[in-house]
């Protein structure tokens, strides 16, 4: 005790800073005059960054705050970076000028404007710098794709993996060497002794009697372990089985047993009969069906405070439309429509409640509510459409909307100035029937546009008249009675009227404050030549096109308008448009051809000329309406008034080259060989230009005389060196009489001409393949690409080229080069597609998609594609994309209808026949190669379909 009584009074003698740490910066009898030493038990281990600086160990000088900081400051002073990234040519090295001096208001808005000027800067260039960092990134991604791009074709390959497949998919197996995978260092969890435990107490049998087994008698099965006891007497004798097994039997009997004392606590004591009646133990279930899944609180609470505004304010309809559909929502509809019964006598005119009752009652009682509903708001239009509904029969209808004697007052009675009755009520009669409604419902209902407009297209021609004049007194306001008399008299063939009927309609309607809307009237114009009216629309549009439109605008705005009418299937509407504008525009060539094309596509072949015979009046100097005039009669097999046109078209446009070269197509088509030379010969004389030079080169090589076009060839490229069709010509020519070496020159002399003539290289290319050079084919195609970079064209012709040689793996990698060069080219991406094997031709198709969407070759691929896997529906949807995207592509037309000889009708057939030879296609390398052979050079597009489609390979 006494031990214990010394600690304590040497724990408060003892001082609380004995024992801790000294504070930083302390040095024991510093203030004595003493001064510090550091020892090497002092200095100890290194210190951590993060650990206080301990200063009691300063240099002398340096004891205080103040010679710290200003040592320091000295320090980084001499310490001060000068290399040239630190540099600023305004504040010099990392240095600021004016920190010592005061921040004042005029350096804060400077510093403000500084970086508004800044952030503009920014804004200007960041979308270029978003750009430029965009394109790094995709061409960083091209040359270094990452692995999930690599294998993105493989993966999309799991897509089509059945289940079969998933399930024999090798397992991966142990990967490790044998050293690694040596099982004596692998670890063994020892299994637990309750595990055998528990399969010895499975295994075990049971040959004694259990005490409960006793006390009800005999030998019962044993339960195992979490199953109750069997119930008191219903034990049955039996043997031993091994403990943990079920006897199922057993069970179902015990079951049974439960159910039946169950059932006959709930029975009558008379045998036979029970106490739950089905009737309404079926009634209770239906009633129980769970209608509503909300929260039942917040059906508690919803209707509690529904209860509170009932009693609150019972005359606020709301609160009752509420409460009752509240109740309908949560399956109690007898309580829902007991509530809207109270409401309708505690709201007795309000329209809502009355309709609401009459929605949640049966139609019996729903009828009954109607009619209290009529004796407390008899002007109710809602109501009482809602009365006639509940009706089934049509004479019933009529009974509740007009006067019978046997009823009675009635709806029209009550309300006459309600439109919407006088509506239904008409349609529910037969035609005289409603003509003498629509007689009373104009007196009531005079403002209604409808109801006048619909008795006077019951009168006749006469009385329909007065009843626009009467409709025009009581609604002068309203356009649309104008337009029905202007249709009236259209009908009638008073056609003079119609004009003035319009212009009358307009002055009237500005004089009552009316503003012409342009585009509201051009709608109806559209509308009035949907419904036949075309005397109508013309007229609307001739006195309506120029309202609020400012003089030079007015071209602009008027084809704009023609063209909307167009997209909208108003021919007539554009035509007038058209018309309009060039009786105020006549010189204008545009409006001319505009109207031309719109009459080529949508008008007849009479209706087209007369066009062009005032267009070429008003415009003589327009080359391409003489051109059309002439073809429109040469395609009508009227040769002679064609001529007489392209004379006429050659005095007013004299050494026209189009002119002349029309003039001789059609003489050469024609027969008139000799006409057509000597019409050449003319323009040679008078208009020499390189196409017409050309033009007599080619006449005279398709009538075999090869003398005169070499003789014409030397004279051509002397004049012309730089037009590299005359060069393809002249190489060509020698190669159909085989001297190889002369074309082989006149290609080398037209590329050093023409060093980016296209076809120029690739007829040299083919040359040598022909002679079987192929390394000087390559030399030359290689050659090409280098002087014509990202050109699609010569990277196909190579590859072509060794594929041709059998040797695919270059092939591949050239395709693989041409990619990365002309990434959206869609002439490569629908060759690389049939480039790969079968089974990744669909994924191929797919990156080629992404990359060239809306590429006639790519979609043309992928119609081939499916056609070569049989999906002829959607070969022929992809084939029927590909013509419409461009109908000049030759190619797409001979495949599609090869497509449709092997697996359409006549009908098809003939129709891809017809919309080829409407749209006049001219480019595709298999179109152009026949197209351009001079043995084929008088056919037709009719003629050149059949031919190109039977060089179509059938088998991709």
């Amino acid at each position: 005790m006494s031990d214990i009584t010394g600690v304590i009074q040497q724990q408060k003698k003892k001082k609380p800073w004995l024992g801790q740490a000294a504070p930083p910066g302390y040095v024991p009898g510093l203030g004595r005059g003493a001064t510090g030493f550091t020892t090497r038990s002092d200095i100890g281990p290194a210190r951590d960054v993060s650990d206080p600086t301990d200063d009691r160990h300063a240099p002398p000088g340096l004891r205080t705050v103040g010679d710290q900081l200003k040592a320091s400051r000295k320090t980084e002073d001499e310490e001060e970076d000068l290399n040239d990234a630190n540099y600023d040519e305004f504040t010099g090295y990392a240095g600021n000028l004016f920190s010592s001096g005061p921040y004042e208001k005029d350096d804060e808005e400077a510093d403000a404007v500084y970086e508004s000027v800044d952030r503009k800067m920014d804004e200007r260039r960041k979308q270029y710098r978003e750009r430029r960092e965009r394109e790094e990134l995709e061409r960083f991604r091209e040359e270094r794709p990452k692995i999930q791009q690599m294998f993105s074709d493989l993966k999309r390959k799991l897509s089509v993996i059945s289940e079969d497949d998933w399930s024999n998919i090798p397992a991966v197996g142990d990967a490790r060497n044998k050293r690694q995978r040596n099982p004596q260092l692998e670890k063994i969890t020892p299994v637990p002794d309750s595990l055998f435990t528990r399969g010895l107490a499975q295994s075990a049998t049971v040959n004694t009697l259990d005490a409960r087994q006793q006390q009800y008698g005999g030998i019962n099965t044993p339960f195992p372990s979490g199953l109750n006891t069997p119930f008191p007497g219903t034990a049955t004798p039996g043997w031993s089985t091994p403990a943990g097994e079920l006897d199922m039997r057993k069970i179902g009997q015990a079951r049974n047993t439960l159910m039946d004392m169950r059932l006959s606590q709930v029975s009558d004591s008379v045998s036979g009969q029970t106490v739950v009646d089905p009737k309404g133990y079926l009634t209770d279930l239906h009633s129980m069906l769970p209608q509503y899944g909300g929260d039942v609180a917040d059906i508690k609470k919803a209707r509690l405070l529904l209860k509170s505004v009932r009693e609150t304010n019972p005359k606020h309809p709301p609160a009752w439309i509420a409460s009752a559909r509240l109740e309908e929502v949560t399956g109690k509809l007898q309580v829902a429509r007991n509530i809207i019964m109270k409401g309708t006598e505690m709201c007795p005119k309000s329209e809502d409640v009355w309709l609401e009752a009459a929605r949640l009652q049966p139609s019996d009682v729903s009828k009954a509510v109607c009619a209290s509903a009529i004796v407390q708001l008899p002007l109710s239009v809602k109501i009482w459409i809602r009365a006639a509904s509940l009706e089934t029969d049509d004479k019933a209808k009529k009974r509740v909307y007009r006067k019978v004697k046997i009823f009675p007052p009635t709806a029209l009675e009550n309300v006459p100035n309600s439109v919407r009755l006088w509506k239904v009520a008409v349609e529910l009669e037969d035609t005289d029937d409603a003509r003498i409604m629509l007689s009373r419902a104009v007196e009531c209902c005079p403002h209604s546009t409808e109801l006048w407009l619909a008795l006077a297209k019951l009168e006749s021609y006469q009385n329909a008249r007065k009843v626009l004049n009467k409709a025009r007194e009581h609604i002068p306001t309203d356009r649309h009675i104008w337009i029905t008399a202007a249709k009236l008299e259209e009908a009638h063939d008073n056609h003079k009227m119609v004009n003035k009927i319009i212009e009358r309609s307009i002055t009237s309607l500005k004089a009552n404050m009316v503003d012409i809307n342009r585009e509201q009237w051009i709608k109806d114009a559209e509308d009035t030549e949907k419904s036949g009216s075309i005397v109508t629309c013309q007229s609307i549009v001739r006195n309506v096109i120029g309202i609020g439109v400012e003089e030079e605008d007015r071209k602009h705005t008027w084809m704009n308008d023609a063209e909307s009418s167009i997209s909208h299937g108003a021919y007539e509407c554009a035509r007038a448009m058209y018309a309009h504008a060039l009786n105020l525009l006549p010189s204008k060539k545009s409006i001319w051809l505009r109207a031309a094309y719109l009459e080529k596509n949508h008008g007849t072949r009479d209706s087209l000329e007369t066009l062009l015979q005032k267009a070429v009046a008003h415009c003589p100097k327009a080359e391409v309406l003489w051109l059309m005039g002439a073809k429109s009669k040469w395609m009508a097999n009227d040769i002679s008034a064609a001529r007489s046109i392209l004379a006429l078209a050659f005095q007013a446009n004299p050494n026209s080259e189009d002119i002349w070269l029309a003039a001789v197509k059609l003489e050469s088509e024609n027969n008139e060989h000799d006409r057509a030379r000597k019409l050449l010969a003319k323009a040679r004389a008078n208009a020499c230009t390189a196409r017409v030079m050309m033009k007599s080169i080619k006449l005279e090589w398709c009538l075999n005389l090869l003398d005169d076009a070499r003789s014409l060839l030397d004279e051509a490229t002397n004049k012309y060196p730089d037009f590299a069709k005359l060069w393809m010509m002249k190489g060509q020519i020698f190669e159909q009489v085989g001297e190889i070496q002369s074309a082989r020159e006149a290609y080398t002399a037209g590329l050093g001409k023409c060093p980016r003539a296209i076809p120029l290289w690739i007829l040299l290319s083919k040359l040598e393949q022909k002679k079987g050079t192929l390394t000087k084919a390559r030399a030359v195609l290689e050659k090409a690409r280098l002087k014509n970079p990202n050109c699609p064209e010569l990277w196909l012709a190579s590859i072509r080229l060794e594929w041709k040689s059998d040797i695919k793996n270059i092939a591949s990698s050239l395709m693989a080069r041409a990619l990365q060069e002309c990434p959206s080219s869609g002439l490569l991406w629908s060759e690389a597609i049939f480039i790969e094997a079968r089974p990744q031709r669909k994924t191929k198709s797919v990156d080629a998609l992404k990359k060239c969407e809306h590429d006639s070759h790519v979609l043309l691929a992928v119609a081939r594609l499916f056609w070569s896997e049989r999906k002829l529906t959607k070969a022929r949807e992809w084939f029927l994309r590909t013509v419409k995207i461009d109908q000049d592509f030759g190619d797409a037309w001979a495949f599609f209808y090869r497509f449709e000889l092997a697996h359409g009708n006549e009908e098809k057939q003939n129709e891809v026949l017809k919309r080829c030879v409407n749209a006049e296609p001219r480019h595709g390398q298999l179109w152009q190669s026949v197209s351009k052979d001079i043995a084929n050079w008088k056919l037709k597009t009719m003629e050149l379909l059949p031919i190109v489609s039977a060089k179509v390979p059938v088998v991709f």
